[in-house]
């Protein structure tokens, strides 16, 4: 990620910073109701190295997939076609889709990830960045 950013705007920077930052504190507290379930219910909720290693492989995909799209958008600002811009946003979306794909498939099939925990942080960026605007409306 150094080469990429080093090309990011303050702007993207700051965010994606904000984002992992938020995204790495709803992991632990996933990992907290793991530990929680796993106490009440260990027959049926696991916590061990597996829920651990889910939530950082989720963390860094839902994180590195918002500074591509922070990347993307910073891009398409300058690009002063409109159909352009949007083709370039649109492929954009698609390989950030795909990024995702590819964690969900590898959270789900390879043995050492438990795909629970590698797939809910996947839903952390989205939730705050929606939390935040319903936040701001009301004041």
């Amino acid at each position: 990620m150094g080469i990429f950013w080093s090309d990011a705007q303050p702007a993207v920077k700051k965010e994606t910073k904000r984002v992992a930052f938020l995204t790495c504190m709803g992991t632990v507290v996933m990992w907290g109701a793991f530990a929680v379930l796993h106490r009440t219910v260990s027959d049926k909720i696991p916590f061990d190295y597996r829920v651990i290693l889910g939530g950082v492989g989720g963390t860094f995909t839902a994180v590195f997939n918002f500074f591509l799209m922070g990347l993307a958008v910073q891009e398409i600002a300058v690009i002063p076609d409109e159909e352009r811009a949007r083709a370039r946003m649109q492929a954009s979306y698609t390989k950030r889709m795909l990024l995702q794909i590819l964690w969900i498939i590898l959270a789900v099939t390879v043995p050492f990830f438990q795909f629970a925990a590698g797939l809910i942080p996947l839903f952390f960026p989205g939730t705050f960045l929606k939390l935040q605007g319903i936040r701001k409306s009301r004041m």
